[in-house]
């Protein structure tokens, strides 16, 4: 069963730092391109490993090698077999059923069976954030413990998309079945999972140790022996570290000069692959609730006067791609035909003095604070500062709030405590999934970060989404998301920047790069050195 781009539409349903570690970092190539360490560097710090209850790419790395999922995904968008070794949606899209392989185990010897995916769908579906990626699952029935069969409410396009390994760890009921508290389970840092790898230590924000699974179901894999995750909070140390080969694998930076820094590297392969399916992007969103910004016009004359060419091509140097709408550039449920809101300082002017926001004897119009995510100055606190002086043009004062963590800044725009924030939100691959959270009304979650903290509200938008959701035909899902593009682009409870340019780095000597729509939020177990590295 193949997933082209056009069935999609559908769905079918430093190194200093590094002195002294606890384990060694040179890696060992057996003969036939197995065996030996891959260190991987991170500014990503894990809150914990389970992936069912948590999304981010910090739990993804980890949890997609400790636990396997019902599917895998390639580098065009096709589901393969994973834990189910094949799978049929009935004709009514009502029903899919599951047939799993007979030889998968959990890491302490325990089958995997149908209970445990029924187990893990289902606690998916009451503590994941993502609470529209699996509304529409009714229950999971097991007649057989390798046949899970998927009860749904309503065709969901977006299915088998959330059956990737980020998005649905399949889970023991053994062991989370408790009855304790899922989101604080014990487990949660000490996992038992059925994929390729195993957490063997984890030393909280220094490292965490993935050791080779000796009993994984797919024969011949992992090829590596272990796999350490070096937490590294410093950027400069870490692409120090790449460039000295302490570090093998680095994923996830956006930094201009690291990428051009890697990019002449002698000893490294860098890649813009292996981020499809997150469909990152950087993005100016408005507290819509709040004076003046409950006026669309105030909120519209910010995009004209914002500059989205300057940003991206003197900012971000070239490197990032701009966007323009909820859906990130590339997927094919993209609409290009929207608002573009070409840098017009005359159209800004007009209409703020339409929304009648008149200069003082100063010039000033309004007074507004705009945040930002702490540790990625390139793609956020630089685009801020340049804001600041961009809005200014127009008789906005802005003044720049830091925030001393994440935490803090999560705080603040989950509780609704701000004018403007620059942010970063995912599309995880399908608008279900990853888009509809930010602009639903049934999402305005008061403390929920990357809920629709914009509090934008219009029924129309409800209604298109709710009807796409369910839209199996790829011509009319298409026709109902680019509807919705328009209008939200237009209303502008957002002003969009720039597709967000993960980039990954690589030693050479690796092979079988993890270059699929997930990368590295999936499993490793096909990554292997063909020649080991010169430490």
């Amino acid at each position: 069963m193949k997933l082209t781009k056009r069935s999609f539409l559908a769905g079918a349903i430093g190194g200093a730092a590094l002195i002294g570690l606890p384990f060694e970092f040179t890696a060992r190539a057996a003969e036939g391109g197995s065996g030996g360490t891959l260190v991987i560097g991170s500014t990503q710090v894990p809150r914990h490993f389970n992936g069912a209850v948590q999304s981010g790419i910090a739990t993804a790395l980890p949890s997609t090698q400790i636990y396997a999922s019902p599917l895998r995904y390639d580098d065009n968008w096709n589901p393969q077999p994973y834990l189910a070794e094949s799978w049929e949606v009935s004709k009514d899209g009502l029903t899919v059923t599951l047939k799993l392989v007979k030889n998968a185990t959990f890491h302490d010897g325990k089958p995997v069976t149908s209970e445990d995916v029924a187990f893990s769908i289902m606690t998916i579906k009451a503590n994941h954030p993502f609470k529209t990626m699996l509304a529409a699952v009714e229950s999971v029935d097991t007649p057989d413990p390798h046949t899970a069969v998927i009860k749904l409410a309503h065709p969901h396009p977006a299915l088998l998309l959330a059956m990737s390994p980020a998005l649905m760890p399949i889970l023991p009921k053994h062991v989370y079945g408790d009855g304790q508290d899922v989101k604080s389970h014990p487990a949660n840092l000490k996992p038992i999972g059925s994929g390729p790898y195993k957490l063997a230590e984890y030393k909280q924000g220094d490292y965490y140790t993935l050791e080779k699974f000796d009993k994984f179901f797919i024969p011949g894999r992992p090829k590596l022996d272990k796999i350490v995750v070096r937490l590294i909070s410093d950027p400069s140390a870490l692409m120090v570290s790449v460039e000295r080969g302490d570090i093998h694998a680095v994923p996830y930076f956006t930094g201009v000069r690291d990428i051009e820094r890697l990019e002449k590297a002698p000893n490294v392969v860098v890649t813009d692959k292996g981020f499809a399916g997150l469909g990152a992007l950087n993005w100016l969103a408005f507290n819509t609730k709040k004076q003046p910004l409950d006026d669309a016009r105030v909120r519209q004359a910010i995009g004209y006067a914002a500059n989205r060419d300057f940003i991206v091509k003197k900012l971000m140097g070239g490197k990032a791609m701009p966007s323009t709408g909820p859906i990130a550039p590339g997927s094919p449920l993209e609409e290009k035909a929207v608002e573009q809101y070409k840098f017009d300082v005359a159209k800004a002017n007009k209409l703020l003095d339409e929304a009648g926001l008149k200069p003082d004897g100063n010039g000033v119009r309004t007074s507004l604070t705009i945040d930002y995510i702490p540790g990625n100055d390139e793609q956020q606190r630089n685009v801020a500062e340049y804001l600041r002086s961009a809005l200014k043009r127009v008789g906005i004062n802005l003044e720049v709030r830091a925030a001393p963590d994440f935490p803090t800044w999560a705080q603040r725009v989950a509780n609704f405590d701000f004018d403007l924030t620059m942010d970063t939100v995912f599309n995880w691959g399908d608008p279900v999934i990853g888009v509809d959270r930010t602009y639903l009304s049934s999402n305005i979650r008061k403390g929920i970060i990357w809920s629709n903290t914009q509090q934008y509200s219009n029924p129309k938008v409800d209604g298109i989404l709710g009807q796409a959701a369910k839209e199996t035909s790829p011509e009319k899902r298409k026709a109902l998301y680019s509807e919705f593009q328009k209008i939200v682009v237009q209303d502008a409870p957002i002003f969009y920047i720039n597709a967000t340019p993960y980039h990954s780095a690589f030693a050479k000597g690796l092979a079988s790069l993890p270059t699929t729509i997930w990368g590295v939020a999936s499993p490793l177990d096909e990554l292997h050195w063909a020649t080991p590295p010169k430490n």
